[in-house]
């Protein structure tokens, strides 16, 4: 994608156009279920889906960074997911403001529905506002800048799937126990093998860091997937690493809520959908198969799903 063109592109856009497009905002903490939302809503209401969490900007690590799989987008198109190469310049968050932009302008010209789906509240934050200042980070509680703008340049209807935390965290720790049986370490050990240094777009992929000090002890070229290899010195780096994964994924999901409690505190019209009870069905439920898919399935489709419709149907008929 040459950026360069987009970013002239999406100035253009808005200079021609007074009027404020509509958009869908799909936010909350990782592990809320925000993507199967989206692809849910964006079934019913003709949309394409934006990406803004910062790490599933680059191509690479698709179990470690949690993007949906093509099996599962329902053939909804995706943008900015894994579109950029992890080891060219970190993507700004103007670069991304002006990027994302420009897609919601070509969505609507295209007359659907623009979803803004991701984690990354700062990015959203970016993408969102009226004036954007790239010097001031607004999230930073120990600095003196600008509180959060509530004037936004789109007309916005915010989802917010959120998830007692505490149950969030024992369902994260789950989901990497989950992330590892799919090949995580697997792919994390063809990261290591292909200089990560280079891969500038990735190293702050929760993974990546926590997975550093096993193989620079156990390089990857010696990495045996034969557990009887592994003495219990090994062992225990390992676990160490799986169990700091865990740790700082549940600390990002605390982030990432404060940072959301944050955006409605300046007035950010947030309609809050609590998955909470779908969430702990999930947890309680995991070994019933077809059984616990159902009766989950129908509490996220009763206190998420049908919600959201609602919501979504009203704003569009304003």
């Amino acid at each position: 994608m040459d950026s360069t063109t987009t970013i002239t592109a999406v100035h253009h856009h808005q200079r021609s156009s007074n009027k404020k497009e509509k958009i869908i905002v799909i936010m909350g903490a990782t592990g809320t279920g925000k993507s199967k939302l989206s692809i849910h809503l964006a079934t019913r209401f003709n949309a394409e889906i934006i990406n803004s969490d910062k790490i599933q900007l680059y191509t690479g690590l698709d179990i470690t960074t949690n993007k949906i799989p093509f099996n599962e987008r329902q053939g909804i198109e995706h943008h900015l997911l894994g579109d950029f190469d992890p080891e060219d310049a970190e993507l700004t968050a103007s670069e991304f403001r002006s990027l994302a932009g420009f897609t919601i302008g070509d969505i609507v010209s295209r007359k659907k529905l623009p979803f803004l789906v991701g984690g990354s509240n700062s990015l959203i934050h970016g993408v969102l506002v009226d004036r954007f200042n790239p010097e001031e980070d607004v999230f930073d509680t120990g600095s003196n800048a600008d509180p959060v703008s509530f004037e936004l340049r789109y007309n916005c209807c915010f989802l917010w799937v959120d998830v007692s935390l505490p149950l969030l965290c024992d369902y994260l720790s789950k989901r990497v126990d989950d992330m590892i049986d799919a090949g995580m370490f697997e792919e994390l050990t063809q990261f290591y093998q292909n200089d990560p240094v280079s891969q500038i777009g990735l190293t702050k992929s929760i993974g990546v860091p926590e997975f550093r000090s096993y193989f620079r002890r156990y390089p990857p070229s010696d990495t045996c997937s034969d557990e009887v290899s592994w003495d219990w010195v090994r062992r225990g780096v390992y676990e160490e690493a799986v169990r700091d994964i865990k740790k700082n994924t549940c600390q990002l999901a605390r982030r990432q809520t404060e940072k959301i409690l944050r955006l409605r505190k300046a007035g950010w019209d947030l309609h809050r959908l609590d998955a909470t009870e779908a969430i702990r069905r999930a947890m309680t439920s995991a070994g019933d198969g077809d059984v616990f898919m159902e009766e989950w399935g129908d509490i996220w489709e009763r206190q998420v799903v049908e919600p959201s419709v609602k919501i979504v149907k009203s704003f569009l008929e304003e």
